[in-house]
């Protein structure tokens, strides 16, 4: 897969059903799949990773979501694609707020490249 983000999102299956719809964010692929939770007024750290693309679907109001340059408020069911070599930073506005991420690509921890970081990690 390469990194246009496109490709994330044409992988998103949506399929109605009588009882209401579901969509599929990854179908057999190899993927890692986790849910975040900011708690009130903490960030994650400025970073960006070489090896994964990132679909990030937002759970819960409150959170402030930068992306290189942009500064996006989303909203709970917003879709967000983070390619990789992308700076990204989640921050909390007040509240706890929850964040299911899908990440595309080799997923390691030690992928994670830090620009800034309020806690003193490398």
């Amino acid at each position: 897969m390469d990194s246009s983000g496109k490709d994330i999102r044409k992988k998103i299956i949506k399929d109605i059903r009588p009882w209401g719809s579901f969509k599929q964010y990854a179908y057999n692929e190899k993927c890692s799949v986790k849910i975040i939770i900011v708690n009130p007024n903490q960030m994650l750290s400025s970073q960006s990773h070489k090896k994964r693309d990132e679909l990030m679907v937002i759970l819960d109001n409150g959170l402030k979501i930068e992306l290189d340059d942009q500064i996006l408020m989303p909203n709970p069911g917003d879709e967000i694609v983070i390619n990789r070599n992308t700076r990204h930073r989640v921050s909390s506005l007040g509240k706890r707020a929850r964040i299911l991420e899908v990440s595309f690509g080799f997923f390691d921890e030690n992928d994670i490249e830090r620009f800034e970081d309020i806690y003193g990690r490398p």
